[in-house]
């Protein structure tokens, strides 16, 4: 909750580590194949930093902790780059990429205020009060960020404590839709909160207006961000059934089965090239759209958080298409997006259950869930005699 002043600051730290981030990720695209010179190291870039603060007033006059950090961001990320886990780089833009982050003893100077309330002493900006929505933890780093609507966010980096296994022995299978977000073994169906009827309704009418709005009018300015305020609000409610969503069965249940989905490459846009264009490029757009707005990489990675080694991953192959109850795989046993009756036994329950179902048989089989004395697999039964040797 930083005051008028203070959001300047904010706003000035911002500009200085996307700065220093675009003039690193610059000097890092310009190698090529064949070149000798290679690229500036970090220690080579950190000294280049504090030349070009003696001879910039506006860097100088910015915090040398924000921008030496963004150095080391950028280092980070051209590591995770080369090691396969991240992406490539990308350019920060204004409006969109908001943020900093303070390490060292800067970011130790925390004060509780109130149960509601603390503060937090950023440089240059002084001490800027902020609401607590959990216990304040013993951070080393903290990142300050903006989103689309101007709001400031203060997240502290630390890794929470897993969730405890309950040591039940149960198993779930967890099937991912775009009608039904997730639907359990046990029968459960969850479904992502969206915006509300008359939320819909006023963002149809603002996407409309802005479509008429003149490029760089204030009018046009006004529309983007009561549209995003909506926008953010969907995004808030998807997070929140997210990490509620994720707990809850990370409490209930031992092992959390799920399906092996590339969520990423499934996303990518279809529209092709100008020589070999995509075919139902709007309809691929519409079930990317629809795969996002249910949060599947997102919920898994959050289960994955939670209860590490307890989250199996199975191949996706055929689960909406087999009878949980004989085995049989056929593709008219589905008789809707919702329907399943599998003409062999007869058996009928909902597709997405019956997929969530297959799921869990198949975490099973594969030997990382229970074991014939109905106990977990990673660890041995305590009921189970000892077994002699065999002897050769």
């Amino acid at each position: 909750m930083p005051s008028q002043e203070q959001e300047a600051a904010l706003a000035e730290h911002c500009r200085h580590a996307r700065f220093v981030w675009n003039l690193a990720l610059e000097q890092w695209s310009m190698w090529r194949p064949g070149r000798r010179v290679a690229t500036p190291s970090y220690g080579v870039q950190s000294v280049q930093l504090t030349e070009a603060r003696a001879v910039t007033p506006w860097l100088r006059a910015g915090s040398q902790i924000v921008q030496q950090q963004a150095l080391r961001d950028f280092r980070q990320a051209v590591t995770n780059f080369y090691n396969g886990s991240h992406r490539r780089p990308t350019w920060r833009r204004a409006g969109r990429h908001e943020g900093f982050r303070v390490t060292g003893a800067q970011s130790r100077r925390i004060e509780r205020l109130s149960r509601k309330w603390g503060r937090v002493l950023i440089p240059k900006a002084g001490w800027v009060k902020f609401r607590l929505s959990r216990t304040l933890p013993d951070a080393k780093s903290y990142r300050v960020t903006r989103d689309g609507t101007g709001r400031w966010h203060l997240a502290f980096a630390v890794v929470p404590e897993p969730v405890p296994a309950p040591g039940n022995g149960e198993v779930v299978g967890m099937d991912r839709g775009v009608v039904v977000s997730v639907a359990l073994s046990t029968g459960e169906l969850l479904t992502v909160p969206r915006l509300r009827r008359t939320e819909r309704a006023r963002m149809l009418r603002l996407q409309r207006r802005l479509a008429r709005a003149k490029r760089g009018s204030n009018r046009r300015g006004r529309l983007r961000a009561a549209i995003a305020k909506l926008k953010s609000r969907e995004v808030d409610r998807r997070k929140n059934w997210v990490e509620q969503t994720s707990t809850d069965v990370a409490r209930r249940f031992d092992v959390i089965g799920v399906e092996d989905l590339r969520v990423t490459n499934m996303t990518r846009s279809a529209r092709g090239t100008l020589d070999d264009p995509g075919r139902n490029v709007q309809q691929k757009a519409g079930l990317n759209r629809a795969i996002l707005a249910n949060a599947w990489g997102l919920l898994v990675a959050r289960l994955e958080d939670k209860a590490p080694g307890r989250v199996a991953k199975v191949h996706p192959a055929h689960t909406s298409q087999t009878c949980s109850r004989c085995g049989t795989v056929d593709r008219e046993a589905r008789e809707s997006q919702a329907a399943y009756r599998c003409r062999s036994c007869g058996h009928s329950a909902h597709a997405d259950t019956n997929a969530a179902c297959n799921i869990a048989a198949r975490t099973i089989a594969a030997g990382r869930a229970v074991t014939a004395r109905r106990d977990l697999g990673l660890s041995r039964s305590a009921k189970r005699e000892p077994q002699l040797a065999a002897s050769v």
